[in-house]
C-alpha cells in the first residue's frame, strides 16, 4: 500500500515532504527559489531563528509574506544555553516576527530544550503568544517522550523535529509515540546514511536516486514522518518531491531497516 502523501498539522492538511532552509541566504536568486518552491506544491517551510544569522527568515519573508493561507513556514528559537530563559527567547521570537514579516507565525518550534530552565517555564512564553493567536502551533525539537509529555501539561504540542534518517535511530520511540498520537514526526538531516551502498543497489532497481530512496524509506517508516530535505537546487528539490511517488517494496524496507542498525 503506497504511503499517504499529506499529513494533518494542527488544522491543516499538508504534503509530507517540505524544504530545510538552514543554508539559505537572502539573495533575489534564493527568493525566487523559494518561490518556486511554493509553486511546485511545496506547503511546509522550515527555518529557524539562527539559521545564516537571520538571513534564511528575511529571505522566506521577503519572497513569500503575506503568507498563502495553506503554508506553514516553522521557524524555531531558544537554541542556545540560556536561550530557554522566557526573556531570550521572548526577544528572539519578536526578531523572527519581524524578519517573516507576519503577524502570525504558523507553527514555532522550541528548538532546544535548556537543561538549566525548566522547560515550563520555558513553554510560558509560547503559550502566551499560542493563546493570543500570534502562534497557531508550537512544537518541540530534539526532545524524548518524556518531555513531549511534560510540554502538553503547558501548552498543546503539534509537531516534533528530532534527528531522525538511516544513519540515526535513537528516537524510535518518539517516532512511534508521535504516530500513536497523530503528531507529525519532522526528522531533520533526513538524508545522512544516503551515501551507503545497499542505496544505491536498491536505487538502481527502482531508477531512482539513493536520496529518494532514503526518503521513501522514511515515508514507509511511519505515516507521521514529514522529511524537510535542505536544498538551494530546483532540480534537487524537484527530486526530492519525486520520493513521494516511490513506494518500496517491504523486502527494500526490511533490508535498509537490517543495514541501518547494523
Amino acid at each position: 500500500m503506497p504511503s499517504p502523501r499529506t499529513i494533518t498539522l494542527g488544522d491543516l492538511r499538508i504534503n509530507r515532504l517540505g524544504l530545510g532552509t538552514n543554508r539559505l541566504t537572502d539573495t533575489p536568486e534564493n527568493r525566487d527559489f523559494v518561490r518556486r518552491t511554493v509553486e511546485a506544491g511545496v506547503d511546509l517551510i522550515d527555518t529557524a531563528h539562527l539559521y545564516t544569522r537571520g538571513a534564511s527568515e528575511r529571505a522566506i519573508g521577503a519572497a513569500l509574506a503575506p503568507f498563502p493561507d495553506k503554508l506553514v513556514v516553522a521557524t524555531k528559537g531558544g537554541y542556545h544555553p540560556g536561550g530557554g530563559r522566557p526573556e531570550q527567547l521572548r526577544a528572539e521570537l519578536e526578531e523572527s516576527f519581524e524578519r517573516l514579516r507576519t503577524d502570525t507565525i504558523v507553527l514555532y518550534y522550541l528548538h532546544r530544550v535548556d537543561p538549566e530552565v525548566p522547560l515550563e517555564e520555558t513553554l510560558s512564553v509560547l503559550r502566551e503568544d499560542h493563546d493570543a493567536g500570534r502562534i497557531r502551533h508550537v512544537g518541540l525539537s530534539e526532545v524524548s517522550v518524556d518531555q513531549v509529555e511534560r510540554a502538553r501539561t503547558v501548552v498543546p504540542i503539534a509537531a516534533v523535529q528530532n534527528e531522525y534518517n538511516l544513519s540515526e535511530r535513537k528516537y524510535e520511540d518518539v517516532v512511534d509515540f508521535c504516530e500513536t498520537e497523530s503528531v507529525p514526526f519532522v526528522p531533520f538531516y533526513p538524508l545522512r546514511g544516503a551515501s551507503r551502498a545497499s542505496l544505491g543497489e536498491i536505487a538502481s532497481r527502482y531508477d531512482s536516486t539513493p536520496q529518494q530512496v532514503a526518503l521513501a524509506w522514511l515515508l514507509k517508516r511511519s505515516p507521521s514522518i514529514t522529511p524537510i530535505p535542505g536544498t538551494l537546487s530546483f532540480e534537487h528539490l524537484k527530486s526530492n518531491l519525486a520520493a513521494l511517488d516511490l513506494e518500496l517494496s517491504d523486502e527494500d524496507y526490511a533490508r535498509l531497516n537490517a543495514s541501518s542498525t547494523s
